[in-house]
Order: C-alpha cells, then sequence, then structure tokens
C-alpha cells in the first residue's frame, strides 16, 4: 500500500470527504451518548438547545466564539504559509498581559486606552512569534518546538507577575491583576449580558484576513510559500521575510484573543484567563479548512458545541466531557478527510 498524490482532485473529494468527516464525528458522539445511557437525538437536541435556544444562550455563544475566532484566524494565516504556530496560546497571554499593564498603570482616558491597547497587543503577540520564526529562517529550528514551549514559558512568567509585580493589592490574596478602569473596557453590544464589541473586531479581521488573502501581493506569497517554498524562492519571492510578516499578523491575531478576554469580558488578568483558546484555535482552523471566513463559522460551531454542552450535561446527565471527545474526534477525522483529498491510497 502506498500514498498516491491526486494533481487535481475534483469538487466532489475536496467537499465530500470533509462531509464525511463530520457525519463520523457525529456518529462517534452518537455512540457515546448511548454509552452514557442518553438519547443521542436527545442530546443533540439539549446541546442546540443551550446554544441558540434563548437569547441568553445565543449570545453566549456569541461571546465564547470571540476568541476562537481570533485564535483561529491566527492558526489559518500561519498554516497558509506552512508556519506550523503552535503558540497562539502564549500569544494570547502576551496580549492580555500589555492590555492590563496599558491599562492600569499609563492613565490614559478611555477613547485612548483602548485602541493603545489594541495595538499593544497585537505588536506584543507579534513579536512573541517572531523569535521562533527568526530560528526557523535563520537556524531552521523546528517552530512546532519553540512555539510549544513558549505555551509554559509563558504560563510560568504570567504566574510569576500575578503573585509579584501585578499582584492586585485589593484582591485578598488571589493571584489576578488589578482590574480594568470601567472606561477603559470594551462596551457591552447588548446592555445586561456579556457580549461585548470584541465580537465585532473579530468579524472585522475575518473580513481583512480575508481580503488579504485573496486580493493582495502577500496574501498570494503567503499561498505560494506555502504551496512550494522552494518555487516560491525561484519565482523571485523573499520567503524569509514572508514568513516574518505571517508572524507578526499571526501572532497579533491571536493577541487580540487576550485583548478582548481582559479588556471586555474578564477585567483583569488571571492565570486561568484561557482555557485553551489557542490550542482549540487549531481545531477551528482546521475545521475551517483554513478559510478565514470559514474560521467564523467553526468557531461558531466549536462554542456551541461548548456552551451547550454544559446545559446538556445538566439536563441529561451526560458528561460535558463529550465535547470535548467530539471537538477531538472532529479534528482528527478533518486532517484525514484532508490528507485524502491530496492523496489516494494504491496497491503496490
Amino acid at each position: 500500500m502506498r500514498l498516491e498524490p491526486i494533481a487535481a482532485p475534483t469538487p466532489a473529494r475536496r467537499l465530500g470527504l470533509p462531509a464525511l468527516a463530520l457525519a463520523a464525528t457525529v456518529v462517534l458522539a452518537s455512540g457515546l451518548s448511548m454509552l452514557a445511557g442518553a438519547d443521542p437525538l436527545a442530546t443533540f437536541g439539549q446541546i442546540l438547545q443551550g446554544a441558540a435556544g434563548s437569547k441568553f444562550a445565543l449570545l453566549e455563544t456569541l461571546n465564547r466564539a470571540t476568541p476562537l475566532i481570533f485564535t483561529g484566524l491566527a492558526v489559518a494565516v500561519a498554516f497558509r504559509a506552512k508556519l506550523w504556530n503552535i503558540g497562539a496560546e502564549a500569544q494570547l497571554y502576551a496580549g492580555a498581559l500589555v492590555t492590563v499593564v496599558i491599562g492600569t498603570q499609563t492613565g490614559l482616558p478611555g477613547p485612548l486606552a483602548i485602541p493603545a491597547m489594541a495595538l499593544a497587543a497585537v505588536v506584543a503577540g507579534g513579536l512573541v512569534l517572531l523569535g521562533p520564526v527568526l530560528l526557523k529562517v535563520r537556524l531552521g529550528v523546528d517552530e512546532v518546538v519553540t512555539t510549544l514551549l513558549l505555551n509554559f514559558i509563558m504560563a510560568l512568567f504570567i504566574s510569576y507577575l500575578l503573585e509579584g509585580p501585578l499582584k492586585d493589592p485589593m484582591g485578598m490574596g488571589w493571584p489576578k491583576s488589578p482590574a480594568l478602569p470601567r472606561d477603559a473596557r470594551l462596551p457591552r453590544i447588548v446592555e445586561g449580558l456579556r457580549l461585548h464589541w470584541g465580537f465585532v473586531l473579530a468579524l472585522i479581521c475575518a473580513l481583512g484576513v480575508w481580503v488579504m488573502q485573496t486580493r493582495t501581493t502577500l496574501g498570494y506569497e503567503i499561498r505560494a510559500t506555502g504551496l512550494n517554498p522552494q518555487a516560491a524562492r525561484f519565482a523571485g519571492i523573499p520567503v524569509g521575510r514572508v514568513l516574518v510578516k505571517t508572524a507578526l499578523i499571526s501572532g497579533g491575531l491571536a493577541a487580540l484573543a487576550g485583548f478582548s478576554e481582559v479588556a471586555g469580558l474578564k477585567g483583569n488578568l488571571t492565570a486561568d484567563l484561557s482555557p485553551g483558546f489557542g490550542y482549540t484555535g487549531i481545531i477551528v482552523a482546521m475545521l475551517a479548512l483554513l478559510h478565514p471566513l470559514g474560521v467564523v463559522v467553526s468557531a461558531l460551531f466549536v462554542a456551541g458545541i461548548f456552551v451547550g454542552a454544559d446545559s446538556m450535561s445538566r439536563a441529561a446527565e451526560v458528561p460535558s466531557y463529550i465535547a470535548d471527545i467530539l471537538l477531538a474526534a472532529a479534528l482528527l477525522f478533518m486532517v484525514l478527510a484532508i490528507l485524502l483529498t491530496r492523496v489516494r491510497v494504491v496497491r503496490g
């Protein structure tokens, strides 16, 4: 048995295999529901009801999708150039950190503080990813290892700051930063509910990435670099420079997730600010087949699964961990589907 490349996959193959992957995920989830003693149709119905069955549920799903759109875009941009950014979690925390520092230490009024925090977050996230990319370009160091390890380095650094220089003296001993002033926070879209204008910013970023990838020279260079870096160099594309630009964009997008969580939702920085948004962004990007507009749909789907699973767990007494299994299976099946759109299995 061997794998043979497919020069031009048919539309049926490109669309049918991902659809089959999602169907296999549903079948697996149904089996797990039955093992837990629940009716699969009722379980899926309760997930849908918990994710979009009311105004509160729908807005909570949109709120949960906001950081996933940012991290999904970050991964999609990087992966398109074959830059394997596994460090979106570190870039998220870098964005959250500078957001808190600028919001609490500079004394800027709200109308100036919010754009300053967003811009600083983009720069910080880009710089965090810039180091691994320069190591890759100059020394050939595998960026999977360096970006992954940076997640743990950043987590320990944040813990140190929250137990030391950034610890809130009024926090009753809890490891958290001082809260942002009220006028330095993103306003709510719906008064009284948690959805904030970070969601709109995420949609604007998704549209901007799509325009960049499809309508600009940089987007063409990113795609060419990802498809064949040797051919791109031969055509005169500065591959190293393109990877650096890609890193700055990708890291900046991931850092905006940290900015939106602090300025739009939490109000301060804690060690558990992210329950793994950076890692989940990989699932979001892969389910979207790295398409920036598809990332929005994928993020809403993933967020709906998480939000709905919490409601389903309470109603059907099925463990909410089924959502984690569901998403992990979806990623594995989707990766296999993407592989089989490009190669076929032949004998001999």
